[in-house]
């Protein structure tokens, strides 16, 4: 193999790929709260459980962006709150080499699927030391949401 071969060579696809990587993952901010205790403990446990779930990127200094998971969990029996739990799992990513559309991506779903872990062991550390039983969050699929978001997207740019 010539020397220009071997420069040729050394450009493949892999070498020109994209990076991901973490830098940080932390808590940004957590809440719990159980407004009707002592008393909810008496009751009967039948719970209905409501997740909300979004997450947000911004960019903090090319490559770098910061990524927020935000859940609230209201737990309730009847119409009664048991608890409610607020929890911001974030984390700095560096994501660099991809098009803008695969950047997007990135930290819509990639970001986020890296962050659920953590999330999940902070609720369900929270919820335990709150007194109720251990709550584990399913797993959640970001790249269905990722999509569902960007179809809602364009339909909403198509009304205007």
């Amino acid at each position: 193999m010539t020397s220009s071969e071997k420069a040729n060579k050394a450009k493949t696809p892999e070498s020109e790929q994209g990076k991901v990587a973490v830098e940080k993952i932390y808590t940004k901010d957590i809440s719990f709260e159980t407004p009707h205790s002592p008393q909810i403990f008496k009751k009967k446990w039948e719970p209905t459980v409501d997740l909300n779930l979004a997450n947000s990127a911004n960019v903090l200094e090319e490559p770098y962006y910061e990524v927020v998971l935000s859940l609230t969990i209201t737990v309730k029996i009847a119409e009664e709150i048991v608890y409610l739990v607020e929890a911001q799992q974030a984390g700095i990513f560096q994501v660099a080499g991809f098009s803008k559309d695969i950047t997007s991506r990135m930290l819509g779903t990639v970001c986020p699927n890296i962050l659920f872990p953590f999330a999940r062991e902070v609720v369900s550390d929270l919820v335990t030391r709150g007194g109720f039983p251990q709550l584990l969050l399913a797993p959640v699929n970001f790249d269905a949401l990722y999509l569902q978001q960007l179809a809602s997207n364009q339909k909403n740019s198509l009304k205007h």
